[in-house]
């Protein structure tokens, strides 16, 4: 696992190192001085001072201004957004609570809702219940995100009032933003409406992750019910079946456990989807998180935000999958086996 876990360490850091040089090379074709746009916009006159008087121009060559946009960027000095000129990682930090905060509850969603209906489906093989199921998620995996989520607030928000339109909270409540999730915000603070500040957010939360939820659920579905069915044609489910051991006995000690394999292996994929979608729900929704952000830089063309962006969302999704990766081989054995030809 040791090994395993290294070789999986240093891709990642591979590909960061070279997500880093593609974001490094886009400073040449912006518009503007390339100087001034990788190394942190206006942060402060002792920070121009220095990136004026260490890399200026290509004087020092590209290793040299690459060096101090790798520096800058390690340290947290992302530049200024040229719409608010105010930081950007300083920016970035609630915005991505909030983002994570979101796709969090969709995959916990997702999950609560595909694996069962996936598990019912395979039960139910072939019957009217299996096929009204999978005819379902079908059709939920065809639906564009987008269309979605305009359907349902207009049925649930619109004709229902049952829910808010946009938003994150009612802003009468005034709860001071600190890690940007906004259930951990509300907790965290100190106002004596917490309870109902808590039931405002849930208003606001539920339907935008209803609607991220819904694709990775649809897949859910699908891969829980492709890999039940095969782990039922087994022959060691058919000797546990010989040796007497009840149905119940076998689902629970043969089948879920091998079931649940390749499920877990397709968990990283779903999150990159999701992230995907959360762009257009966030927009969609008000949602005040990386997605919303990154479309309103690209209209502004705040190039300094849009960096740090598509550098998070890429980040943030290399970082999920490894630590599925991990999580699958440790909890199942048999791949790092394979993957080093042993017995």
């Amino acid at each position: 696992m040791i090994r395993y876990t290294l070789r999986r360490m240093m891709l990642l850091i591979i590909t960061l190192w070279l997500l880093t040089v593609f974001m490094f090379s886009l400073n040449y074709f912006f518009p503007g001085d390339p100087l001034t746009n990788m190394s942190g916009v206006r942060v402060s006159d002792e920070l121009n001072y220095q990136l004026v008087t260490t890399t200026r121009g290509f004087d020092q060559g590209i290793l040299a201004q690459y060096s101090n946009f790798l520096g800058h960027l390690l340290r947290g000095e992302w530049g200024q957004s040229l719409s608010t000129q105010q930081p950007v990682f300083q920016e970035l930090l609630p915005l991505l609570g909030a983002t994570i905060e979101l796709s969090l509850l969709a995959m916990i969603v997702a999950m609560l809702i595909g694996a069962p209906l996936g598990l019912y489906a395979a039960g139910q093989q072939r019957g009217a219940l299996d096929r009204l199921v999978m005819g379902l998620s079908l059709s939920a995996y065809s639906i564009p995100v987008f269309w979605l989520a305009q359907l349902l607030i207009l049925l649930f928000a619109v004709k229902l009032g049952w829910t808010p339109i946009s938003g994150q909270i009612n802003p009468l409540f005034d709860i001071e933003v600190t890690s940007g999730a906004i259930l951990l915000d509300i907790g965290l603070s100190d106002s004596p409406y917490r309870s109902a500040a808590f039931a405002d957010a849930i208003s606001h939360l539920w339907l935008p992750v209803l609607v991220l939820a819904m694709m990775p659920a649809t897949m859910l579905m699908r891969v829980t019910r492709n890999s039940m069915l095969e782990v039922m044609q087994q022959n060691y489910i058919r000797s546990a079946r010989a040796r007497g051991l009840s149905d119940r006995r076998i689902l629970w000690r043969h089948v879920m456990p091998n079931t649940m394999q390749p499920v877990v292996r397709q968990l990283g994929l779903m999150f990159s989807i999701l992230m995907s979608n959360i762009i257009i729900t966030e927009v969609i929704f008000n949602w005040p998180g990386l997605g919303s952000w990154l479309v309103k830089s690209i209209y502004e063309r705040d190039y300094p935000v849009m960096q740090a962006g598509l550098f998070t969302f890429a980040a943030l999704i290399l970082l999920v999958n490894v630590l599925v990766e991990l999580y699958h081989a440790w909890r199942y054995p048999q791949v790092r086996k394979e993957l080093y030809a042993e017995r």
